[in-house]
């Protein structure tokens, strides 16, 4: 008997006997869905973060130095020299000064906004992959002439002013002194104070100017490509230890380090999730192997009439491990269906970019055949061994 004979044989058992065999694929149909529903909401989850990671670029080197010693002082043309020294490396430099404050109109009074303001240069638009909807952002004549000029995000611009183009070239005041608005940011998100349109930038020498020092204890480093991230860090990092003379005193953060720490940490996750949901097939290959079990008993005369006929042990083994693997491979189908519906629709439902993805399908159909075809070995087994006479003889 041929594996297309054993395949209709198989078609037939299951079709009458429909809710055994509903019942035998339950287990195999709940651990394909959860492993589907659980894959595709990690990889969904850890695109989302990656494409959050990406706005703010994934080759900027942010370092800090925490020294405060009169005598150790890292300058920005110091850190211009440097990135100007390595084209190959860095792509890009811009102090960050940080001054927290109240902004408002000349004429509103008490109705002011608390927000953070970064002093920053021109290569700060690139390095942090920003829009602007109108105006201009702040360019090196700004900051060599100390400019009292300000990008403003959407959240300032509409709370102040009532829209964006409204806010172009009017005056604000950041603590009390008066700013010429240059430049309204893209809006990126909803324009609300915990967003990301809640954003103010100014002139880095201006800010230093405003917090009454020259030292600058922030500058982000671009650089050149993905590919040299973690040669450009180590680089920096070179750099600073020369410069100040203790590793204790400054820190390069890469967030390329950051995206790549948090894919693995993801990555473990979704394996501890996946073994978790497998527990689920498990059982279902268990359920499997108990009815092929009781199936075999019921059918042991027939079994018996088969090998009295002929049929050799290979075609008692290969029919009760095709009709395992087909349930099998069906209830992985249904699983299939209902995980990939389920992840979109949680996909739905938590905002966010959820496929079903070709590997993880293709590994959950595989993983439904092979269970089948495992657990149904030993009730195969023990069909084949049958004694044709001990068979015949059964009621």
């Amino acid at each position: 008997m041929g594996l297309g004979k054993s395949f209709t044989m198989a078609l037939s058992s299951i079709i009458n006997n429909k809710v055994r065999a509903l019942l035998t694929m339950l287990g195999i149909i709940i651990g394909i869905a959860a492993v589907i529903i659980l894959v595709s909401v990690m990889n969904g989850l850890t695109n989302e973060i990656t494409s959050m990671f990406d706005d703010f670029g994934t080759t900027s080197l942010t370092a800090n130095i925490m020294t405060r010693s009169a005598n150790i002082e890292v300058k920005p043309d110091e850190v211009y020299e440097f990135a100007d020294a390595n084209p190959d490396m860095y792509s890009g430099v811009s102090p960050q000064v940080m001054v927290s404050g109240q902004i408002k109109l000349p004429t509103s009074g008490d109705d002011a906004i608390t927000s953070s303001c970064s002093g920053v240069s021109e290569d700060y638009y690139d390095i942090k992959r920003l829009e602007l909807g109108f105006g201009r952002f702040i360019c090196n004549v700004d900051c060599d002439n100390k400019s009292r000029s300000a990008v403003i995000g959407s959240y300032q611009a509409l709370y102040l002013f009532g829209t964006c183009e409204d806010a172009l070239n009017k005056t604000i005041k950041i603590n009390g002194i008066p700013f010429t608005v240059i430049g309204i940011l893209e809006e990126e998100e909803d324009s609300t104070q915990s967003s990301s349109d809640n954003a103010v930038y100014i002139p880095y020498t201006t800010a230093l100017q405003m917090n009454g020092t020259n030292r600058v204890n922030t500058y982000i480093v671009d650089a050149a490509d993905d590919s040299v991230v973690d040669e450009a860090k180590a680089k920096l990092e070179s750099f600073l230890l020369e410069k100040i003379g203790d590793d204790d005193f400054y820190n390069v953060t890469s967030l390329k380090v950051m995206i790549d720490a948090m894919t693995n940490v993801m990555g473990k996750m979704t394996m501890v999730l996946v073994a978790i949901a497998g527990i689920s097939l498990l059982v279902g290959g268990i359920g499997i192997m108990n009815i092929m079990l009781v199936t075999v008993s019921e059918r042991t005369r027939e079994i018996g009439i088969r090998k009295a006929l002929g049929a050799k042990h290979r075609h008692i083994m290969t029919q009760f491990v095709m009709e395992s693997g087909v349930v099998s491979c069906i209830g992985g189908i249904i699983g299939i269906i209902i995980g990939s519906a389920f992840a979109m629709l949680a996909g739905k439902a938590l905002g966010m970019a959820v496929r079903p993805s070709t590997g993880a399908i293709t590994i959950a159909f595989c993983v439904s055949v092979g269970i089948g075809i495992i657990f149904g070995f030993l009730p195969a087994r023990k069909a084949a061994r049958l004694n044709p006479i001990d068979a015949l003889r059964s009621e």
